[in-house]
């Protein structure tokens, strides 16, 4: 069905949808409403999208300061909290003065989805995989896009960031305001950067949690995150070198790294071991990631150095892959395929298999090298309509980046150069792993700040917090006894 167009204003019969709100059948105080958009925006009278919104009033009208959009997730919002994020945000300060205003984007939950086919998987989930088993991994991936382009069709170049910004700007227009308020978490950074470039004079008061690194492409990205593994395996190293005799590791962290090391080429020493040294190279990346497990993870290092099975199967009863294996179905979201080809790949796979080799021996840990290898952009098949938004943020009121200086999911380089590009402030949360932190990591600082911001507009200088989650009390070795080396001073009688 074709949409009336005003060659004046081509997007004015979106603009002016008249929203009909109906309560959440869940019955938790959320509202619901749906909207219209084009599908591509360079022929508004062509295809429309369905968009999902969500709603939770301000609960004092006599202080609301207008709507605050919040997106997190994916990239494309696929793993995002979408219509949800209201209540979630609700019982912050943010609801006495703010319509918290959350949506499904375009492709996902409850919006015009996009599909694409799950396809077999070839190659072993190995976290070192060897040089024989790139072909059948690249493979993979090939078939992944084709399934892809299966499902998403014609329509699938049109789900990108610059996009979903344009949508949250029909959302604006359809809402009544001249202006948005946004809380982005994670590749929400990336798409309130984007709709502030696109649309300055409508972008108010902006937190940016979590970043993505504005001049990195995808693959650059998801490689960061095997440099931000190693780190905090290197931090948590030294914390444990110094704690030798509790441990047994080694009195440097190159020797702790040894160890863990050892225990990883313990594990394969037997047939069928590779599913277990691939959850124990997981594991080491997430609990090294999360200080609270530092001590645990020790333990774990230490009990899997000569290769005991049983005590794997123990220590790695609860590790998780991520993401799942998809077993149900024949399709599934296509969004995060869509959007993280919005960017170029390289085309040559030897390109792929060298960062492969490269990863497999220095940062394996939680899955590095599977950030390394070809994914469905090797192999697009489709041309982008359109470029990458170039980012500036100096048309726009200073906002607020978020960031822990060891997020193993967005590396803490992207929040410093994303705050500097943008003109924004940055708040960073000192030894920790943590990742997506206001309002849901409980820490009072960073929520005290933010909160100060987007209520009352008080923009802090840039700050460190300290983390919530603390190191184990586990106290280190005791230094040398001067007099007892000999070296000290000597006392007389």
């Amino acid at each position: 069905m074709k949409t009336a167009i005003d060659p004046a204003d081509p997007l004015r019969a979106y603009h002016r949808q008249r929203l009909a709100w109906s309560p959440a059948p869940s019955g938790d105080g959320t509202e619901h409403a749906r909207i219209d958009v084009p599908l591509d925006y360079a022929d508004p009278a062509g295809r429309r999208l369905s968009v999902a919104l969500s709603r939770i009033r301000a609960a004092d009208p006599g202080r609301r300061r207008g709507v605050l959009l919040a997106v997190n997730g994916g990239p494309g919002g696929y793993f995002g909290l979408g219509r949800r994020f209201p209540l979630a945000l609700s019982p912050t300060p943010l609801g006495e003065c703010y319509d918290v205003i959350g949506f499904d984007p375009r492709g996902t939950g409850a919006s015009t989805p996009l599909r694409a086919e799950i396809t077999p998987v070839k190659a072993p989930f190995d976290s070192r995989p060897p040089d024989a088993d790139f072909a059948a991994i690249a493979d993979d991936f090939a078939e992944r896009e084709k399934g892809a382009g299966r499902a998403g069709g014609e329509i699938r170049p049109h789900f990108s960031t610059r996009n979903l910004a344009r949508d949250m700007d029909v959302i604006r227009e359809v809402l009544g305001e001249e202006t948005i308020n946004f809380l982005g978490y994670t590749y929400g950074t990336y798409l309130g950067a984007v709709y502030g470039s696109m649309f300055p004079a409508r972008l108010d008061r902006c937190v940016l949690d979590s970043c993505v690194h504005p001049d990195w492409s995808w693959r650059e990205q998801f490689m960061a995150q095997g440099r931000a593994n190693r780190a905090n395996l290197g931090a948590w190293a030294v914390w444990v070198s110094e704690r030798h005799r509790h441990f047994g590791l080694g009195t440097s962290a190159g020797e702790v790294i040894g160890a863990v090391e050892e225990a990883a080429a313990g594990l394969v020493t037997r047939p069928g071991n590779v599913h277990l040294r691939t959850l124990y190279d997981g594991a080491v990346g997430s609990r090294s990631a999360d200080r609270a497990r530092w001590e645990e993870l020790g333990r774990l290092v230490a009990d899997l150095r000569h290769g005991d099975t049983a005590a794997a199967e123990k220590w790695l009863a609860d590790e998780k892959v991520w993401p799942p294996a998809e077993t149900e179905g024949t399709t599934r979201c296509g969004v995060l395929e869509a959007v993280t080809l919005e960017k170029d790949w390289p085309t040559e796979l030897d390109v792929y298999y060298e960062d492969m080799r490269r990863f497999r021996t220095h940062y394996p840990y939680g899955y590095g090298v599977m950030r390394a290898q070809p994914w469905v952009g090797a192999f697009r098949s489709f041309t982008p309509p359109e470029a990458p938004t170039v980012l500036s943020g100096r048309a726009y009121p200073a906002g607020l980046v978020v960031h822990a200086d060891g997020d193993p999911t967005d590396h803490y380089a992207g929040a410093v150069a994303m705050a500097a590009l943008l003109g924004h402030r940055l708040i960073t949360v000192s030894d920790s792993g943590e990742h997506e932190i206001y309002a849901f990591r409980r820490n009072p600082e960073v929520d005290r700040l933010v909160n100060a911001y987007l209520v009352d507009g008080v923009l802090p200088d840039d700050t460190t917090c300290p983390s919530t989650v603390s190191r184990p009390d586990v106290p280190a070795d005791p230094g040398p006894d001067p007099d007892a080396s000999g070296t000290g001073t000597t006392h007389s009688a």
